[in-house]
């Protein structure tokens, strides 16, 4: 098997689409109040899927995280040190919820955290100090 994708059950797949669209710059073609967003971002598969348009296709219900949650990340990177700290700030200027501010970690990546929201950790890292402007 071959990793192909992932996806995210949503409550509210207008005000996610505009997150995932106009904060995080994601290509998203679908109207807001479709039932499931479907593209390919960076050569891997993303998907928006109705939270009750999946219950009524499997027959099933399901249990959601509520608030921020922690049970998956999504991780984007960036080109370098200073990129994280810029990312950061663009996103919250844009409505994001902060999380965890640029930090530089033992194991040599800068990353910060935010939230879309519905509560999901978006990761934003990077393991290039320099600003590629002087070599480093």
């Amino acid at each position: 098997m071959k990793l192909d994708g992932f996806g995210i059950f949503v409550k509210d797949m207008g005000t996610m689409v505009r997150f995932y669209r106009d904060v995080l710059g994601f290509e998203i073609q679908e109207d807001e109040n479709t039932s499931n967003v479907y593209l390919e971002k960076d050569g891997t598969l993303f998907l928006l899927f109705r939270r009750s348009d999946f219950e009524k296709m499997t027959g099933r219900r399901f249990s959601y995280a509520d608030n921020i949650n922690g049970h998956y990340e999504i991780a984007l990177s960036v080109e370098n040190y200073a990129a994280v700290d810029s990312a950061y700030q663009d996103m919250l200027a844009k409505g994001a919820v902060p999380i965890m501010p640029p930090t530089t970690e033992p194991w040599g990546q800068r990353t910060c955290y935010i939230a879309d929201p519905e509560g999901n950790l978006i990761e934003i890292g990077s393991f290039v100090k320099g600003d590629g402007k002087d070599g480093v």
